[in-house]
């Protein structure tokens, strides 16, 4: 069994290494994303933030994204997994694994009793991951699925 990959809270002065890693990660899936100035200023904001954690693999070899905000339904927050990439050349060494289980542990010490992700359906590797780790695909009939829908609010 491979050694537990050490992570580690990101905080402000990180935010260029996770600009980066955002970045390669939406390179990879050809998904636009802002420049690199503007993601590391964007970081920089929301690093300082008590409802986002970010948490890093040892050697910057991929990170967690965690948002958690306030729900009504317990007293704890609701916490959401945004993002978690691992650099290509690095995968299938567990850092993914350390990845969830730092996120999940984190959310646990903050009160959370719920942690949302969405997967593209067919990112069939990241779906069994995430199953793999615990969590479900919550469909809420045999007839239909739980669906995702965003609307851009630009100016």
């Amino acid at each position: 069994m491979p050694e537990r990959t050490p992570i580690r809270r990101a905080c402000p002065p990180d935010a260029a290494t996770v600009a980066r890693l955002l970045r390669d990660f939406n390179t990879e899936f050809e998904t636009s994303v802002p420049d690199a100035e503007t993601l590391t200023q964007r970081w920089e904001t929301l690093l300082g933030r008590d409802d986002v954690v970010v948490l890093l693999a040892d050697d910057d070899a991929g990170f967690a994204f965690l948002t958690l905000r306030p729900t009504p339904y317990w007293d704890g927050p609701l916490a959401q997994l945004e993002e978690l990439y691992i650099v290509p050349e690095l995968r299938g060494r567990g850092i993914g694994s350390a990845l969830i289980a730092g996120a999940v542990e984190e959310s646990r010490r903050r009160g959370a009793q719920e942690m949302l992700i969405n997967a593209d359906e067919i990112d069939h590797g990241a779906c069994r991951f995430y199953e793999r780790h615990g969590f479900s695909n919550y469909e809420l009939g045999q007839d239909y699925r739980m669906l995702c829908y965003i609307r851009e609010l630009g100016p």
